[in-house]
């Protein structure tokens, strides 16, 4: 039996996982625990009731920055490990340009099973240089990215919400680069 899923059932999937991560690791913070940690300063501040710094919670600040070509940015908004054994990276494609851009083909990578599925990010993967492992985008039983697909340009000063599923890393590995095709390396965080 084959299971088919559309790129919209795709984003819809990928949003509740992210979402039901965020709630898991919110609630995973909610103290209680090993009594013998010292009391560090973030957590001091939460209980003098001062607000809390970029470090403590949500940020507007990406992970990470991938400058690509033609004035295209693509900036990681978050690297989420995910219950079931997969890692959600979400980011936003900007153009920076003046002009419209196209989205190079190169994303989707060289896997004639990817690229027959039309514009995709299929060509991003995960590298844990500890581990020496290289992690590619996963695909649904016929072949198609778990990833946005379809974005075939994007308008001056535009961005486009994007994702990106990878099979997880071990549970001791939380430091990967993320690397996309015609865009600079960088090296992110996964939570969760």
């Amino acid at each position: 039996m084959s299971i088919r899923f559309t790129a919209k059932a795709v984003r819809r999937m990928a949003a509740l996982s992210a979402v039901a991560g965020l709630v898991l690791g919110v609630a995973g913070c909610s103290g209680g625990g090993d009594d013998k940690k010292p009391q560090s300063s973030a957590s001091a501040s939460k209980e003098k009731g001062s607000a809390p710094s970029a470090q403590e919670g949500q940020s507007d600040e990406p992970l990470a920055e991938l400058k690509g070509p033609s004035g295209l940015l693509l900036e990681i908004t978050s690297a989420q490990r995910d219950s079931g054994g997969f890692v959600t990276v979400s980011a936003d494609l900007k153009n920076d340009s003046a002009k419209l851009l196209t989205i190079p083909a190169q994303l989707s990578g060289n896997e004639t099973e990817i690229i027959r599925n039309g514009k995709s990010f299929g060509g991003a993967t995960l590298v844990d240089a500890k581990g020496k492992k290289r992690y590619y985008v996963l695909r649904d039983t016929d072949g198609r990215p778990l990833t946005t697909t379809g974005v075939s340009s994007i308008k001056s000063g535009e961005s486009v919400p994007v994702f990106m599923q990878f099979p997880t890393p071990p549970a001791g590995t939380a430091q990967v680069t993320l690397q996309v095709p015609m865009f600079a390396p960088a090296d992110i965080t996964i939570s969760g």
